[in-house]
């Protein structure tokens, strides 16, 4: 229960969960949201994102819990009666209208002063970058231009939360990675709640202040984009989240051990018992060196180089170990390093501090594919 003093949160998911008919897209989500985050669903297709995220904007209704926005129970308004726009992947702009009539389509059907109107749409439109297109239609607009109209006008409607699904799905590389520094600058301008639907990690990472990874229904992880990532609680998390080397592990009362008998400590994930554990470290968190100069102590093991390819500023390096493992390391370009060649034998190490022991998976049911989605004009 929120206490007197503790700030409102922007939104609350409590139990929240969506069936379609025998099949479980969403199962029992708890999430809060706190005003003026960014906050980011990750996961594969299928994972209950897009299903979360219409449930929060009303367009589809929950099977069982209850959705609050600003502490008001909106779990059964139709989407014109709760406080959020939405910013969807196709845009949905209208062709026959022009720039400035797409963004003050809400705010006139809100009975808006036409002179108002065009006042607050012009400023979003500079807030954008887009000063000076008012005339124009949609269809003599870039894609990532007609993103920020799509953007402009959900945000002159002023809502509380803005949702936005895989709203950069259909740009080009180069435009997508200008887009998520403009999109963060614009919501830390605003100040508005933004909850950001993607399965591209590196889109949520850069944005995020918090995410949440998803995978069949269900929240896996929950946290910063650092913690989530260097702190992964799950090995799909781990997985998913970037590159990870995964090596299993036998744990008994003296501790963990790699395949090959030597010691493995890390300092997160819980202590190893039992069956089914592992270690994860990522590739950049490798070190290679020739064989036998080394220390030895936990955490090493030795490797066979089995490719080397150059990426500019790093140099990645495929190993594999002595029991058979595969291995992905990083080395960063800068100078005066040790050239490694396929066919090499190498020491592997890494810090306790730099790795996490992953606990057994539980085997899970294979996602639901979620229903297609029907978009609606912010």
């Amino acid at each position: 229960m929120t206490t007197p003093d503790a700030p409102q949160a922007a939104i609350s998911l409590d139990g929240v969960s969506r069936r379609f008919g025998d099949a479980v897209a969403v199962e029992r989500i708890d999430l809060e949201l706190a005003a003026g985050e960014f906050f980011a669903l990750l996961g594969p297709s299928g994972c209950g994102k897009t299903t979360t995220l219409r449930m929060v904007g009303g367009f589809e209704l929950p099977t069982t819990g209850r959705i609050r926005l600003a502490g008001k129970d909106v779990t059964s308004l139709p989407p014109h009666k709760r406080d959020v726009n939405t910013v969807f992947q196709s845009y949905a702009l209208f062709p026959h209208l022009s720039v400035i009539d797409n963004v003050t389509f809400g705010l006139r059907r809100k009975a808006v002063a036409k002179a108002e109107a065009e006042k607050r749409a012009h400023e979003y439109l500079d807030l954008v970058g887009l000063s000076g297109f008012g005339s124009r239609r949609p269809s003599q607009l870039s894609g990532g231009q007609q993103q920020r109209v799509a953007l402009a006008r959900a945000l002159v409607n002023h809502p509380k939360v803005l949702l936005l699904d895989e709203p950069m799905g259909a740009l080009d590389a180069k435009i997508r990675k200008s887009m998520q520094l403009e999109l963060k600058r614009i919501q830390r301008e605003v100040g508005i709640t933004f909850l950001y639907v993607t399965h591209d990690q590196s889109e949520a990472m850069s944005m995020a202040d918090r995410l949440a990874v998803m995978n069949a229904g269900h929240v896996e992880d929950l946290g910063s984009p650092q913690r989530v990532y260097d702190r992964p609680v799950t090995q799909f998390v781990a997985e998913f989240l970037g590159t990870c080397n995964v090596i299993p592990v036998e744990a008994d009362a003296s501790g963990a051990r790699l395949p090959d008998g030597g010691a493995v400590v890390a300092d997160a994930g819980g202590t190893p018992s039992g069956a089914g554990w592992r270690v994860g470290i990522r590739p950049e968190k490798i070190r290679i060196d020739p064989l036998g100069t080394r220390p030895s102590g936990p955490n090493r093991t030795t490797a066979t180089v089995t490719e080397v390819t150059f990426l500019g500023a790093s140099t990645e390096a495929r190993l594999v170990t002595a029991w058979g493992t595969l291995l992905q390391a990083y080395k960063q370009n800068a100078g005066g390093e040790t050239t490694i060649r396929p066919g090499d034998e190498v020491d592997v190490s890494w810090d306790a501090s730099q790795s996490f022991f992953l606990p057994p998976t539980d085997p899970s049911p294979a996602p639901e594919a979620e229903p297609e989605s029907k978009e609606v004009a912010a």
